[in-house]
């Protein structure tokens, strides 16, 4: 079983295998070339990028030990001349060759001969790191089960029969309520809050957990565009209730630009936990988009909404309802989508190509080195100041990028645009009574947003017209983020509140203190319980398992504070 751990020999040869990191590997790198030779490296995952230089290899036998990531595959060539800091297609290359079997822990050779060709061999093969999954899943379960037993013990060891009943009677009056309430919304809400929680415990250190470089969709970057499109689904039951009882509409557009100030004051502060040096304060953030989001769509919603929704008689018109209704905030939504493209496609960035949409550094071959986000970064540096945004981008280590912030004021308008696609969601909700009729709404809405994202984006990674691009929030980015939104929902919907085969739990009771656990812990993010170190903190199996650990810990929290009807929102 030591190879669910990524179990390696803490030696090999000359080599502490216990310094390497996750996603890490050793190569000797041999060289029976009469002269001195260059050896530069290339990732998949920085596209379009020039070979970066990583050494000189002196003549005649020499062999040096050298770490390289094993988290992409590479592609090696080895130069007779130095070609400078980066390699261009254009130059002659005395050999290539690109390994996708790369794996961590691992030790291979490389070896330039005398003729000027390549080969390599493996010395010692690397670990399989999907196994951590397998092994922080048994470990889990069998702490789950151990707690439910040791629960369901003392249950029966402190049983009394009136107090039984007097549960009873508590539990079927907590039904009876919650009859009344979506409960597939707060499990929604919960589920992408344990995600976020999860995915910012460094998601146990694994590629395609943490956030894309640039383009392309990632587990983490699904996280916060789903939890924002809730917070839209939400506005209109809320507001709806807020009227049903007679509150104004000037009083809800008060209470909601003060809960929004209040998110945006929240942000600020969390931004400031590294020390609050003013002159580099980050000014945007995550709930800082959540509170400018939550302010346009929710006062755009209280101006356009009725305080009764009376169905036509004739079947088409109601079919079209939930549009009608929704006509004043879609020409909005329009003018929004509209705006940004127009900056986007439009204005001009000095230095930069008209349209650019990627990372500067050394994408596109360092043609544009200046140009991160094109139009997106040139707006936030002038809005912000280059020292108020983000300045550790996922592009900065792989494309060296400079700064920018996928949080940024540009970025907002489509951030507001996703929030009314689910305030839309919403509107569905209140007009169509039936739960075919809102599966239907809600499948046929995901399907085309769906194929719009993918026609924008080619149906690649790279390609289209628009990518998917988390970091600038694209087109394309929202319309697929919205339709896996849409798709989740229904699932939910249909599960927990149309055929009630699952309660939700644990999630519901997370989405009804989302607040409380974001802040939590993002404040608590280097203390204890919440986590910890052992060692060197290198392999996948330990990293998972803190992630989780600290994970499962707010999850307690929350379901503590559901037993204690504890529940607080901004």
């Amino acid at each position: 079983m030591s190879f669910l751990v990524e179990y390696t020999e803490p030696h090999w040869r000359d080599l502490d295998m216990r310094a390497l990191h996750v996603d890490q590997a050793y190569m000797y790198l041999h060289s029976q070339y009469p002269e001195h030779s260059y050896l530069y490296t290339l990732s998949d995952e920085c596209y379009t990028c020039p070979f970066a230089k990583v050494k000189a290899l002196p003549s005649a036998e020499s062999v040096e030990p050298l770490k390289l990531s094993t988290a992409y595959p590479l592609s090696f060539k080895i130069y007779a001349h130095d070609q400078g800091h980066y390699a261009y297609e254009n130059a002659s290359a005395l050999c290539a060759l690109r390994r996708s079997d790369l794996q961590e822990f691992g030790v291979y050779n490389l070896t330039l001969l005398a003729n000027g060709s390549c080969s390599f061999s493996v010395d010692k093969p690397g670990v399989p790191i999907n196994y951590a999954f397998l092994s922080v899943f048994v470990l889990v379960a069998s702490l789950l089960i151990l707690l439910k037993l040791v629960s369901c013990a003392w249950t029966h060891y402190r049983y009394d029969e009136a107090a039984a009943v007097a549960d009873s009677i508590g539990d079927a009056a907590t039904k009876a309520t919650q009859r009344q309430r979506m409960r597939s919304l707060d499990t929604f809400r919960g589920l992408s809050i344990v995600l976020m929680i999860f995915v910012n415990s460094g998601g146990g250190g694994y590629s395609w957990i943490e956030h894309a470089a640039w383009n392309g969709l990632h587990l983490a970057d699904i996280v916060f565009p789903t939890f924002l499109w809730i917070m839209g689904v939400c506005i209109p039951l809320s507001i709806k209730a807020q009227l049903g009882r007679g509150i104004s509409k000037p009083r809800i557009c008060l209470r909601i630009i003060w809960r929004a100030c209040k998110l945006f004051a929240i942000g600020l502060c969390l931004n400031s936990t590294n020390g609050p040096q003013l002159e580099q304060l980050r000014l945007m953030g995550v709930l800082q988009r959540f509170g400018i989001a939550y302010l346009v769509a929710g006062v755009l919603h209280t101006i356009c909404s009725r305080r009764d929704y009376l169905s036509p008689q004739r079947a088409w018109q109601r079919a079209i309802y939930d549009i009608c209704l929704f006509s004043g905030e879609l020409a909005v939504l329009l003018a929004l989508i509209a705006t940004y493209l127009g900056l986007t496609f439009g204005l001009r960035v000095p230095g930069c190509p008209r349209g650019y949409l990627g990372p500067g550094g050394k994408h596109n071959y360092a043609a544009d080195p200046d140009c991160i986000g094109g139009a997106a970064g040139y707006v936030d540096r002038l809005i912000l100041g280059n020292a108020h945004i983000y300045q550790h981008p996922t592009a900065k280590y792989v494309y060296d990028a400079s700064a920018f912030d996928p949080e940024g004021v540009f970025g907002c308008l489509l951030s507001i645009v996703q929030a009314m696609l689910g305030s839309f969601a919403g509107v569905t909700l209140l007009v169509h009574v039936t739960w075919q009729a809102r599966l239907r709404r809600w499948l046929l809405g995901a399907t085309l947003l769906g194929l719009l994202g993918g026609a924008l984006c080619g149906f690649s990674k790279e390609h289209g017209i628009i990518p998917v691009n988390k970091n600038l929030w694209s087109l394309s980015f929202v319309f697929v983020t919205v339709a896996l939104a849409l798709v989740l929902l229904s699932v939910l919907y249909y599960v927990v509140d149309v055929r009630q085969l699952w309660s939700g739990s644990p999630f519901t009771e997370c989405g009804m203190n989302a607040i409380i656990m974001y802040v939590g812990h993002t404040v608590m993010h280097k203390m204890l319980p919440w986590h910890w170190r052992i060692g060197a903190m290198n392999t996948h199996f330990l990293l998972l398992l803190e992630a989780v650990w600290n994970t499962l810990i707010w999850m307690g929290i929350a379901l503590y504070l559901d037993a204690r009807q504890f529940y607080y929102s901004l």
